[in-house]
């Protein structure tokens, strides 16, 4: 899948919170059918420019830019904001993120917390969200939870519920924050199969991972930050195989320890 117009782009972003600059001019292209792997330290931005990315935080400076819209801002330095408040909640509902823990809503089945969304926020008539929601619960391989609460799910099945509400939201690109890392390994290989064949599909993605198999696997793109700067960055085959800076052969070292 190719498209001329990268799904987003980030240029020379900088963010800090008071007077800690969390990221120092970062620049990652995600272009359409595409999956860009953030790995890196904890502190190192991975998270952070990825909430940048999807405007859940106001950066200082730098473009964000949605399918070659650029993102307005109003005011300067710590007083940025996003100028169009449309505009901010329209690329916002094309960038479904998926976190660390889940946010699905306890009081709400299965099937309810996955066609929430696109029926009160995209307007979109329930009966058609409900089929599109019992299939990406298929999907995803927890159909037969619909109605199931939360609370009656493993953290795998929570996690891969918490993937089909964004996928019901038919997105441009999904956003991935450490999605395993609150798992157990064995739940965790659920979700990461869910993670493959999503890539597999050809979806944009970018991700933010603990999981250096996984990135090698799923990624074309790699971006190691380090300190809010990017280290190294480039295809997963030659930077796992061959990193060049002393900071990613120590990181890899030590992640795979």
């Amino acid at each position: 899948m190719t498209n001329s117009v990268p799904v987003i782009e980030i240029r020379d972003l900088h963010k800090s919170y008071g007077s800690l600059e969390v990221l120092k001019g970062v620049d990652i292209t995600a272009p359409a059918g595409h999956v860009v792997s953030l790995i890196g330290s904890s502190g190192s931005g991975k998270s952070t420019l990825l909430r940048c990315a999807n405007l859940l935080e106001d950066s200082q400076q730098g473009d964000v830019i949605f399918c070659g819209e650029a993102v307005t801002w109003k005011g300067t330095g710590l007083n940025r904001r996003p100028g169009d408040h449309a505009q901010m909640i329209r690329i916002r509902t094309n960038l479904s993120m998926v976190f660390q823990q889940f946010n699905l809503w306890a009081h709400m089945t299965i099937l309810q917390n996955v066609m929430e969304a696109p029926v009160t926020v995209l307007k979109r008539p329930k009966a058609e969200v409900e089929a599109s929601a019992r299939a990406y619960l298929d999907k995803v391989g927890i159909g037969d939870k619909c109605d199931a609460y939360p609370a009656q799910l493993s953290g795998g099945q929570q996690q891969r519920a918490a993937i089909a509400r964004a996928l019901c939201m038919k997105p441009k690109a999904l956003l991935f924050d450490e999605p395993t890392s609150a798992l157990d390994p064995e739940l965790e290989q659920e979700v990461i199969r869910v993670i493959k064949d999503l890539a597999a599909e050809g979806r944009t993605m970018i991700i933010v991972t603990h999981d250096m198999r996984l990135a090698a696997d799923v990624s074309d793109h790699v971006v190691f930050l380090h300190q809010g700067r990017i280290e190294e960055q480039g295809a997963p085959d030659a930077l796992f195989a061959n990193p060049t800076t002393e900071r990613l052969r120590g990181f890899l070292s030590a992640t795979v320890a």
